[in-house]
């Protein structure tokens, strides 16, 4: 997806005071477990017990480590990095959907996500179904979300399954509608996934335009994509992750490169 137009040209690097924030993120930490051998039963962890005097199981490790990241309202930002490097786990926490293990979070302002394909959504319910279910997820009244059905439904293109139950959605009949009904909130904050890619151009020229809307209105969009071109182009900056910690933020090209060459990487085993 390109949106060529929608870059802002940065005053600073770094967010300037006089700006206010949308996030700000403080020694953000988040602990994952990991099994090995789990027992599957009692008696089997009372056995491993004797033997290794111990009644763990699982190992820890941090897919975020200590991330401070400040983000300034009306920018977009771009995150990259490779596998396992802490995007998701980092969109997660910003999206209110994970609580840290450690840090703190401070959200300015209300946030829409589209974080993973389906994710809001009742599999077995139909489309204007789970448009009543998200909206009085929000505290919309009835009669909003009524008024704003056939709305949705346009932007979603998705008149003609209106009563089709999502599980029989393509992938991208269910990007087009998680799309229409998360910017239909209309958030203070965006929050995209690597999903818009499953849209055709026709699409993602729709959402391109709305991108741009969002940020004339001063708010604030968080892209996460492999696709490197659109988020040279896009991106106010962009933080580089590895290993759950940011490496860079910056600017986009140079953010770009570093992802490319893979230096950082050497760096960090140091």
């Amino acid at each position: 997806m390109r949106l060529a137009t929608l870059r802002n040209e940065p005053d600073s690097a770094q967010p300037s005071a006089a700006q206010p924030f949308a996030f700000k993120l403080s020694n953000v930490t988040v602990a994952y477990r990991s099994y090995q051998e789990r027992p599957s039963s009692l008696k089997e962890t009372v056995i491993r017990f004797m033997r290794t005097g111990k009644m763990k199981h699982y190992s820890t490790f941090d897919a975020l480590n200590d991330v401070s990241l400040e983000i300034n309202k009306g920018t977009v930002l771009g995150i990259i990095g490779s596998n396992g490097s802490g995007k998701s786990t980092l969109l997660k926490v910003m999206a209110q959907v994970l609580k840290p293990t450690q840090g703190r979070v401070v959200v300015n302002g209300s946030v829409s996500s589209l974080i993973e394909l389906g994710v809001g959504f009742d599999p077995e319910l139909n489309a204007v179904e789970n448009i009543f279910l998200n909206g009085s997820l929000h505290k919309k009244s009835n009669a909003d979300i009524k008024s704003r059905v056939d709305h949705i439904l346009e932007f979603a293109e998705l008149h003609d399954f209106a009563r089709t139950p999502i599980k029989y959605f393509s992938s991208g009949m269910a990007a087009r509608l998680g799309f229409a009904v998360a910017i239909d909130i209309n958030p203070d904050i965006l929050i995209v996934d690597e999903i818009l890619a499953v849209g055709d151009e026709r699409f993602q020229a729709k959402c391109s335009t709305v991108f741009q809307n969002f940020l004339k209105s001063g708010k604030t969009i968080i892209i996460v994509s492999h696709d490197m071109s659109m988020l040279e182009h896009t991106a106010r900056e962009i933080v580089l992750l590895s290993r759950g910690k940011i490496v860079f933020r910056g600017d986009p090209h140079h953010a770009i490169g570093m992802y490319r060459d893979k230096s950082y990487e050497t760096a960090l085993q140091g």
